[in-house]
């Protein structure tokens, strides 16, 4: 029951969701929530599908996209969206890690990351619809859970740097067994969708390296740059990640522009 009442606070710290009123709330429990966040990601992809399959019957695949997309970012408030944002405006603006920090705490959008967010949704969007439908919905499946694991193993490899934040209460040092757990709610909606033929194993594979890829690469930036993470930096690795997933899939069709 313990475990149930920890998914239902990550349900709730990382989307606008009901969850019952049975399961409380403590402050500690925020701390072993984290490894629930890949799981939250797969009930967003569910909404986020379930929208995308029922448009995709009557609507071309663009537009089933677009309304999938923004099922998702409904859900979840545009956390994650804001956090890509406020990561761009920083990095892109702070030439000190002092500067950078106090730029992601303004909640202001400037220029970079007004750029930075409209490159990456449109990136996020043609991919998307460039994948057939089936494969669409299983990419969703793949991604949403799988950037979140992205963006969980900056939890559990690297510090967080602020005194306070939103995200302070997650950032507590995870143990190996929890992000074990994190890992695992990634790979049985993966395993399903393999053994349905709705991707290949080598997409699946695909999809693994560039979220790794999305991690390692941000997460170096992230300790060059400011000596850790914020809560911004989670969101834009998940970010990052489930843009390259969604191109790692349409990468292993073969429809390159050469081709085409």
């Amino acid at each position: 029951m313990h475990q149930v009442r920890l998914f239902f606070i990550a349900l709730q710290f990382f989307t606008r969701l009901p969850i019952p009123a049975w399961v409380g709330f403590e402050a500690a429990w925020l701390q072993h929530a984290s490894r629930y966040f890949p799981l939250v990601g797969v009930v967003v992809a569910a909404v986020a599908a379930g929208v995308y399959y029922a448009a995709a019957l009557v609507l071309p695949a663009p537009v089933a996209a677009v309304l999938s997309t923004a099922a998702s970012i409904y859900i979840t408030g545009a956390f994650h969206e804001d956090g890509f944002a406020d990561t761009c405006d920083g990095l892109g603006g702070g030439m000190t890690k002092e500067r950078a920090l106090e730029i992601m705490k303004d909640s202001r959008v400037g220029a970079y990351g007004a750029i930075g967010i409209v490159c990456m949704l449109a990136t996020k969007l043609s991919a998307l619809a460039l994948l057939p439908p089936r494969v669409a919905v299983a990419a969703l499946f793949v991604a949403h859970p799988l950037s979140r694991l992205a963006a969980t193993a900056l939890i559990w490899r690297l510090d967080y740097v602020r005194g306070e934040g939103k995200a302070k209460p997650l950032a507590q040092q995870m143990t190996n067994a929890e992000f074990a757990i994190a890992a695992l709610t990634c790979a049985l909606p993966a395993a399903y969708i393999v053994a349905t033929g709705a991707m290949t194993p080598g997409a699946v594979l695909a999809t693994v390296i560039a979220a790794t890829a999305a991690a390692l690469w941000l997460g170096r930036l992230f300790v060059r740059r400011l000596g850790g993470y914020t809560g911004d930096c989670l969101g834009a690795v998940q970010q990052l990640a489930e843009a390259l997933i969604y191109i790692a899939v349409l990468a292993t069709l073969g429809h390159g522009a050469w081709h085409a």
